[in-house]
């Protein structure tokens, strides 16, 4: 086999390294990279990109699929909010949900959640309900609400979360698939450095979850965007530029 090109970002620890060589070699990569922030993960580190030519990966993609980040400028100077700042943090608390479940009775609505009653991967459709009730949650761990105060004067929202437990599910049930499960089987837990999960990309389980992984990457768009909008609602504010990304190389888009 042909050497893969591997591109190491940073000081990254070696098993980490290890991990991304090992992946890409499963599947005949033709590249891979481990960014600056990338450490030792479940099969592939996180952190970590493989371009296979041929296979799709559900290890690879993880669990928080489209997890990334939206931040959006405001039109209210810094220096007016700053003395109202504890009080609109409140209220971020009180009117956003944090952690596991759904702390408030805020109707949300969004186009994504007709897409999941509708999904392609028919067993994406028993998810809508659990879907609705997460959508503008924010989770745990690293995953926040803030606000910054830009260069030029005015503030800025920032939130950072992906697809929640609906993405989870959706990761899980294919993870399961894999191994010779349903869809409503828990994965197998695996080992640190086991061999990545690898479908072939044009094979019906393949094709299933590509629009699956697809629209939890669309879900978890509509949640970043629903909960940057409550802030501005909070604030008062209306945004004047906005940068919306993650790290998985595409953009979901649902009309």
């Amino acid at each position: 086999m042909n050497e893969i090109p591997i591109t190491v970002r940073g000081d990254v620890d070696d098993r980490a390294v290890a991990q991304l060589e090992r992946c890409a070699r499963a599947g005949d990569a033709v590249a891979g990279v481990l960014c600056a922030d990338g450490h030792v993960g479940y099969s592939q580190p996180i952190g970590g990109a493989i371009a296979y030519p041929e296979h799709v990966s559900p290890s690879g993609v993880g669990y928080d699929i489209g997890c990334g980040n939206k931040a959006v400028r405001t039109d209210v100077r810094t220096a007016d909010l700053l003395p109202l700042l504890p009080k609109v943090m409140d209220e971020v608390v009180d009117r956003i949900s944090f952690g596991v479940g759904h702390k408030n009775d805020e109707p949300v609505d969004h186009p994504v959640l007709d897409a999941i009653a509708d999904a392609d991967f028919r067993p994406q459709r028993a998810l809508v309900q659990s879907a609705r009730q997460q959508l503008g949650t924010v989770g745990a761990g690293n995953h926040y609400v803030d606000l910054f105060a830009g260069d030029d004067g005015f503030a800025w929202v920032g939130v950072h979360f992906g697809s929640r437990g609906f993405g989870h599910r959706t990761a899980s049930g294919f993870l399961s698939m894999a191994a010779g499960g349903s869809f409503t089987e828990r994965a197998p837990d695996g080992e640190m450095d086991a061999p990545p999960t690898l479908l072939p990309v044009d094979s019906e389980i393949g094709q299933a979850y590509v629009a699956a992984m697809e629209l939890a990457g669309a879900y978890a768009y509509a949640g970043r965007d629903v909960v940057v909008d409550k802030v501005l609602e909070i604030l008062g504010a209306r945004a004047t530029h906005e940068v919306h990304n993650h790290p998985r190389g595409y953009a979901p888009h649902v009309a």
